[in-house]
């Protein structure tokens, strides 16, 4: 039910939503994945304010087949016997869909976040893709980026996505490379294109100031600006300080997309990383273009950049469930405890409408874990197991050079799954492109999949589209348990099993567990 926004401006409304027996609750936050379903008396969520790196939604599906949707940011919390919602916008109500949590989310989907029948670039889908991130940093330059592809080719894994991280440009905001890292721009996109890489580059919406870009957008009323001072405000995000275009100033976002436009003109560039676009940096006090502007339009403004490029990636979102843009994970560090992340944080994308998901880059995207280590000091075996988790999930995404930091043995595994991903390809495509058309996720939670069949706590393993169970190592060992659902099942050895039935299996470092559905 929607409230005005006038009426309940100053004054926020809470709601307690009793819960059912035995309900469990899921959404949110993409990166509370590894919390759902969510236990009682966990903090409070506010949409409104935080992100936590990833991707937000205003929906809570319902094990029971409610869901709670909201078109404006609220704070959710649960507490023992009720879902507690505080909100300024409007008094959300639970929606009685179904009766588990697949039904409650096809209703929540169908209602809210449809798919529109289309797809990112179909290469995310059969290829890895390679972010130059981990290797070079800030130290973006022609030289090692053209290195780093040509390592890529000479170790023998597949081509695909090659993406350009931060720092090409010559400010932020400026659409065009740094001659003193990139004298030759043009040719190196050739070269890349040549080798079998698309390439996309790294942006953000924020602008260094007082460089020529900021005069020029301050000069054009692009900038977001100061409620008090009517100046462009000064946004203190991971990068320093800096300002920020105004995404709700529709003329501002076609400046934006024109100058992209240029880059794929004047370069060749195939598609954007489009970073940053957190509610979180969002919090001061500003004027908008839009009267209704906020850090979450904020954010949904700048997302729907995407849509315009079919090589296109995002990390933070605001609604946008079904649309055709790429959702990658969050960073994560060098850990075990990060590799146990993946999975559930990829099925909460899919329940929240981001059907098409990367996870984090191979063995972490936080930079600072691979900072003055020498590579005999990596655990190999850490890397090896986080290539298989990606390998059957939708997309791959290495970053940090497996060739640098493996030796022969372990580096021969990762290039046997990456094309494993590869061999797989046609496969996965095929499920996005049921996805477009159904707004089932690709990759589904087991509980989800099966509802009521013992899998609400299970966070370790997951569907790939409606045949495959995988079932990789997200742990520090040699064996593992499997639990099948009813059915029978062939795993990737060829024995064959008949569901349900729970397992322990063995899992040498080469084995990548997966299972196919029988009819």
């Amino acid at each position: 039910m929607l409230l005005s926004t006038h009426l309940w401006a100053v004054v926020p409304v809470k709601t307690e939503i009793k819960s059912l027996p035995d309900e469990q609750w899921w959404g949110g936050l993409v990166a509370m994945g590894s919390q759902m379903p969510y236990k009682v008396d966990t903090r409070a969520f506010n949409l409104a304010q935080e992100n936590d790196n990833n991707q937000i939604v205003p929906l809570l599906l319902s094990s029971e087949g409610r869901y709670i949707w909201s078109d404006s940011p609220f704070t959710f919390q649960l507490k023992e016997g009720s879902v507690v919602i505080t909100s300024i916008y409007e008094k959300p109500v639970a929606i009685q869909a179904g009766h588990n949590l697949q039904e409650a989310y096809q209703a929540a989907m169908k209602n809210h976040f449809p798919p529109t029948g289309t797809l990112p670039s179909e290469l995310f889908f059969s290829k890895p893709q390679y972010n130059t991130w981990i290797e070079l940093m800030y130290d973006q330059n022609q030289e090692d980026v053209l290195s780093y592809a040509n390592a890529i080719v000479r170790y023998k894994f597949p081509t695909g996505v090659l993406m350009i991280d931060d720092n090409w440009q010559k400010h932020y905001g400026s659409f065009d490379f740094r001659p003193d890292k990139f004298p030759n721009p043009k040719a190196l996109v050739n070269q890349l294109h040549a080798m079998g890489f698309k390439v996309m580059l790294w942006i953000a919406p924020f602008v260094s100031a007082d460089s020529p870009e900021y005069r020029l957008l301050k000069s054009k009323g692009y900038l977001l600006k100061d409620k008090k001072t009517g100046e462009p405000a000064m946004i203190t995000w991971w990068n320093g300080v800096s300002a920020c275009y105004d995404t709700t100033n529709p003329a501002a976002m076609d400046y934006f997309k024109e100058g992209l436009r240029g880059l794929q003109k004047n370069y060749g560039i195939d598609g954007f990383k489009f970073d940053a676009g957190d509610v979180v940096y969002m919090q001061g006090d500003y004027a908008y273009h839009d009267p209704e502007g906020n850090a979450n339009l904020f954010s949904q403004r700048w997302a729907e950049m995407g849509l315009a490029f079919p090589y296109n990636e995002l990390r933070a979102a605001w609604k946008l469930g079904g649309k055709p843009i790429v959702q990658r994970l969050g960073d994560k560090d060098y850990s075990w405890k990060a590799c146990q992340l993946l999975i559930p944080d990829m099925a909460a994308a899919g329940l929240m409408g981001y059907f098409y998901a990367c996870p984090d880059m191979i063995g972490g995207g936080q930079f600072t874990s691979f900072l003055n280590i020498e590579a005999s000091k990596f655990d190999q075996t850490l890397i090896v197991r986080s290539c298989q988790i990606h390998a059957l999930m939708p997309m791959m995404q290495f970053s940090v050079a497996p060739w640098r930091i493996l030796d022969e043995k372990h580096l021969a595994i990762c290039v046997e799954y990456a094309q494993l991903h590869e061999k797989m390809g046609s496969y996965i495509l095929s499920e996005a492109k049921k996805t477009s058309q159904s707004g089932e996720p690709i990759l589904r939670l087991m509980e989800y999949a099966y509802p009521k069949q013992g899998f609400i706590d299970c966070k370790d393993q997951f569907m790939l589209g409606d045949t495959y169970l995988v079932a990789p190592m997200v742990t520090d060992g040699y064996s593992r348990t499997v639990k099948l659902p009813k059915g029978r099942w062939q795993d990737d050895q060829g024995k064959t099993f008949k569901g349900p039935r729970t397992m322990t299996i063995d899992v040498p470092l080469e084995r990548l567990p997966y299972y196919k559905k029988l009819n």
